[in-house]
């Protein structure tokens, strides 16, 4: 977890275009609780539209902090896969650093050897030599001789203390990237449970307004007339519209995926998962779907729309991924064919068929 996804505050893609079947989970039931017929009764129409109207809204942030979440969720894939990397960097070049460091020392004691040879050495040399023999003042010559040895060694020894120093200023750049890295996925995971808990807080305040709702109508029931209370019974037992996409043509790798992933309708939303029969976020269900078919992709949304081929939107064919957010970064469904995908949305939803998007923040297509 990339899926991942997730997340610096991380940045979440627009609200989606509202269609039918987005807001069925919480408008639908709106729309059962509320009765076109019964709300037109005199005397109580102000309040229960004013009661309606703000659960509308409320059902409209609720999704779109839902998608907030889901964008986080890939936001915080793609900064554990970051750390990821640099932890794999730093595990190399920490190796290298260390073979750096013991052939250092291996040199510093050759020096110290190659320093006390010198010394010797020269002492000899002088004595045997025509440079500190004769009328020559020995002393003199034997400090100049020294000097020359000794500059060498030094000049030795400062560019390996040099080397030690850039050796070092390597390994504390790595652990400073390392720490901002950590720092990157306690941002993201922060951000995500804010966005949860807000989410939680909306869910909370829409109950209570479905609460005054259901008080107001029971009042208006109560008076209604046979007709209206016959309208009202229709109503709430109506069963919302349902879609049902053509079957994907022949047996590629798309149509294996798009079988997969259908088997999943229904499993709930979990941040971060990819667990068949339990949960799955966006990025994690069309990573396992397409994993069906023998396809590797990553688990962050991001990844997924790098490592895919891009494909007009005239040639989608089943198993195409659709991607929105920048460098489809915020969110990814898989075409099923006849203008429908399936996807994870976001929390408190399951895994469903919807009509494809290509509004706002739509990003692309691509072909794994």
């Amino acid at each position: 977890m990339t899926d991942v996804g997730g997340s610096s505050r991380l940045p979440t893609r627009q609200p989606r275009p509202a269609n039918l079947l987005r807001l069925l989970p919480v408008a639908g039931l709106l729309a059962v609780a509320v009765p076109a017929a019964v709300s037109t009764i005199a005397g109580a129409a102000s309040p229960l539209s004013s009661e309606q109207a703000r659960a509308t809204q409320l059902a409209a942030e609720i999704q779109q902090t839902g998608q907030q979440v889901d964008a986080l969720d890939q936001r915080y894939q793609a900064a554990l896969a970051d750390k990821s990397s640099i932890d794999g960097k730093i595990g190399v070049t920490t190796t290298q650093i260390d073979h750096s460091m013991v052939a250092i020392a291996k040199d510093r004691v050759t020096l110290h050897k190659a320093a006390i040879e010198a010394y010797v050495s020269g002492g000899t040399a002088a004595a045997a030599s025509v440079l500190f023999s004769g009328s020559q003042t020995s002393a003199m010559d034997s400090s100049v001789y020294n000097q020359v040895i000794t500059g060498d060694l030094h000049t030795a020894m400062a560019d390996l203390n040099t080397a030690v120093a850039q050796l070092d200023t390597q390994r504390q750049t790595l652990k400073t990237e390392d720490a901002q890295a950590t720092q990157a996925i306690a941002t993201a995971h922060d951000a995500y449970q804010q966005a949860q808990t807000l989410e939680t807080q909306q869910r909370s305040e829409l109950s209570q307004v479905k609460g005054q709702i259901a008080t107001l109508i029971a009042q208006q029931q109560a008076a209604a007339q046979a007709t209206q209370q016959a309208q009202a019974q229709a109503t709430l037992t109506a069963s919302p519209r349902t879609f049902s996409p053509p079957p994907p043509a022949g047996g590629g790798g798309g149509a294996v995926a798009v079988r997969a992933a259908e088997s999943q309708v229904g499993v709930p939303y979990v941040w971060g998962d990819e667990s068949p029969g339990s949960g799955f976020d966006c990025s994690g269900l069309t990573a396992w779907a397409w994993g069906q078919a023998g396809v590797y992709l990553p688990h962050y949304s991001g990844a997924q729309m790098a490592d895919s081929s891009p494909v007009p939107i005239s040639d989608l064919q089943p198993g195409d991924l659709l991607f929105y957010g920048p460098g489809g970064s915020a969110h990814v469904a898989m075409y099923v064919g006849g203008g429908m995908m399936i996807e994870a949305t976001f929390p408190g939803t399951r895994v469903r068929i919807d009509p494809v998007r290509f509004g706002t923040g739509f990003a692309g297509a691509g072909r794994p």
